[in-house]
């Protein structure tokens, strides 16, 4: 995966949650993933601002341009 991130020229993943966390857009984690891996707020990066439902990411993102789900 590095090589083909490398080929089109995407920047590694940390830099790239550092860029989006710095244009300001919200980083939040999906309920049930963290649920399915066992994981808690403390095991991911600081830039995520919460672990949030999928009907939770629909809420704070109405009105607003959804760019990824």
């Amino acid at each position: 995966m590095e090589r083909k991130m490398d080929k089109l020229d995407i920047p590694p993943i940390p830099e790239f949650i550092e860029m989006i966390s710095d244009t300001g857009a919200g980083i939040y984690a999906c309920n049930a993933s963290v649920d399915l891996f066992e994981l808690d707020k403390d095991d991911l990066v600081e830039q995520v601002q919460g672990i949030i439902t999928v009907g939770e990411f629909y809420e704070r993102a109405a009105g607003g341009q959804i760019i990824y789900t």
